[in-house]
Parts: C-alpha cells; structure tokens; sequence
C-alpha cells in the first residue's frame, strides 16, 4: 500500500472562510489588519466592527446550537493585548498565543470548555509584539532551549490563508539558535508554508487516529488521507515531522483500529518522513463540565462519556478529569507503543498522558 493505493476522499476538504467577520478598531492599524481586510471585502463577507471581542453576543441563529455553529464560523479579527505566555507542558515550554478558536467540530476537543460561550476564531495582528515576547522568554532561559507551541488554542495551519501568522513564526524561530517551534493541525493546508527558511527549528505534527475516530468525531477536518499527503509534502520541504495520536479512544476493535492507522502511516509516508520523527499519545478524557457541554452541542454524539467506566484523575489547580482506568490506559499505551516502534523503529514518544 502507497499513499496512492488509500482511498482518497469524495471530495477534497475547502479552505476555512467565515461567514461573518468583525474587526477590533486598533486591528486596522497593522498591516495585517488591513491584509485580512482586503481578503474579506474580496470575498465579499458581511464585515462589521466591535469596540471588543466580548461585545459580540448578537450572532444570528433561532436556537442556542444553531448560533454555537456560526459562531464556529465567525472571525474576528484583533490585537493580543496579553502576552504573558501559559505554559504547555509537556508539548513546549510556552504556548504562542496567534489565533484563538477552530473552525472543526471536534466533539471530544478541550476548547469546548476552554473557549466557554464564545467559540467564535480570533487572529491577532500584532505579531511583532508576540515576538519580541517570545524573544525575552528565550533570552531568559539561555543557554536552554525553549520550544513554543502554537496550537494550543487553535489550528492555525487551517487559518493560514488568512493570516500569515505561521510563516512568520517559523521563519523568526528558523534565526533563532535557542528558539523552537511546534504546532499540530487536523488539516492539510500547508502550501503556503513549504518554501519556508525555517531551517530545521520549526516540528510539523500531524494530529492522526483510527478511522472509528476520525468518521466519528471529526467533523469538518481534512481526510487521513489528505493529512498524509500533507505530511509528505512537509517531510520533503525538510521539516521534522512528528504525529499526535489523541484522543486515544477505547472503541470495540481498538487494537485493529490503531494497528491499521500505523500500518497506513508506514506504508504511505516517504523515507525522508521516517528519520527524526516524534510521537505523543493522549488518551481521551474529559471533565463534568465538558460532558455537559458536548452533550449539548452534539446531542447524537456517539463519544463515550460515562463516569462510572473512568478514574477520576487531579490535575492542575485542583481540577479534575476522567480518564480510563489503569488497566485500560495501560493497554492502550503498551499496545499503541509497540506498534509505533515496530514500524517506525528510529522514531520515539514523547510522552503518553
């Protein structure tokens, strides 16, 4: 099997282009404020200003999912007033903060929480002013190197088109002795970023699973398939590769599943891929928080969320999630890992969580 020999998808995944966009007034004032502005007015989308992004509550809709799903599909287009970092472990060190929000309808993704009621996109244009924060945070822990993350709140791969955002990030961290980048995307849009200098500093991951997953909960993402055929392309523009396997979902015929998705990743990937390439595994979890939440904006969903068949795990400043069992996770990691370092044996894993 070849990555011409899987089965392509019916119909090739679109870039992202909202349906409404509002601009904070001070984006104006950068020229990628007036870059996306131009964008917009070409496409001819409904455009309207806000003194501020939390002064967006009247978006169209009859219901309160209805006005979840344009939301999803609402930009806005503003400036990143905090540039304290959060950290990401165990990614990076630090999370780049260049967009906010994703156009996916992922029903197990975090930022179903995180983003609270307001799940519309935010760019921000002051890229500049992200960067020389970025600079101090590596200035301070020289001689060490410190990686950022920049997908901790978004996919900024399936923004690109509209924001640029990336190529400048990994062609500052591409100057950048002591300076790494990192993001993952569930999307297959990496045209504009394969003839970066990014000269070996910037690792391109791919989030991937079984197809139970995939077909199942994630909706509005590119195919395997087309991810696959992204990766190539970015192996061969000389990118580190990595790939993330989350969330980890315990399903009938499980093993199969994951065996399967190596297998295709194996055999489809080009030599070059297999070098210096990484893993990270997240089993699936969730709070009680999020499973109200899903529950409401995805009332068919098929994800597994009962808390008597999961261990309540303590994270950070008290709060909780549930995960599987020891014995589960177990399997999952013991099984999942033999099958990445038997097909990829000079690969590794960063951490299994």
């Amino acid at each position: 099997m070849t990555l011409e020999t899987l089965t392509p998808p019916l119909r090739q995944t679109e870039v992202f282009v909202p349906e409404l966009v509002y601009f904070e007034p001070d984006a104006l004032n950068y020229p990628k404020g007036q870059k996306i502005m131009e964008w917009a007015q070409k496409q001819g989308l409904p455009i309207h200003m806000t003194t501020s992004h939390n002064r967006i509550t009247n978006l169209p809709g009859d219901s309160d999912l209805e006005k979840y799903r344009i939301a999803k599909r609402t930009l806005v287009v503003g400036i990143r007033k905090t540039l304290k970092f959060d950290t990401s472990k165990p990614s990076a060190e630090y999370a780049i903060p260049i967009a906010t929000g994703c156009m996916a309808h992922c029903h197990y993704c975090y930022l179903q929480t995180t983003l609270g009621a307001k799940p519309y996109i935010r760019v921000y244009v002051n890229t500049d002013d992200i960067l020389k924060a970025a600079k101090q945070y590596i200035e301070e822990r020289a001689p060490e190197i410190t990686r950022f993350e920049a997908a901790c709140t978004s996919d900024p791969v399936g923004l690109e088109h509209i924001s640029g955002s990336l190529k400048e990030l990994i062609e500052f961290m591409g100057k950048e002795p002591l300076g790494r980048l990192r993001f993952v995307t569930k999307f297959h849009h990496v045209e504009p970023l394969l003839d970066v200098k990014h000269n070996k500093h910037t690792r391109f991951r791919f989030s991937v699973n079984a197809d139970y997953v995939i077909k199942n909960f994630e909706p509005a993402t590119s195919s395997f398939y087309e991810r696959i055929q992204a990766a190539g392309k970015v192996a061969k523009a000389g990118y580190p590769l990595g790939f993330i396997i989350a969330p980890i979902i315990w399903h009938e015929g499980w093993e199969d599943g994951y065996r399967e998705l190596l297998e295709k990743l194996k055999e489809a990937l080009p030599e070059e891929a297999t070098s210096d390439m990484t893993f990270e595994l997240i089993q699936h979890r969730f709070t009680k928080t999020a499973k109200t939440v899903i529950q409401q904006r995805y009332p068919k969903t098929k994800l597994e969320l009962d808390e008597t068949k999961r261990k309540y795990k303590w994270g950070r400043w008290g709060q909780g999630k549930y995960v599987y069992p020891d014995e589960q996770a177990t399997a999952l990691r013991e099984f999942i890992t033999d099958q990445i370092f038997d097909k990829f044996p000079n690969s590794s894993i960063d951490y299994f969580t």
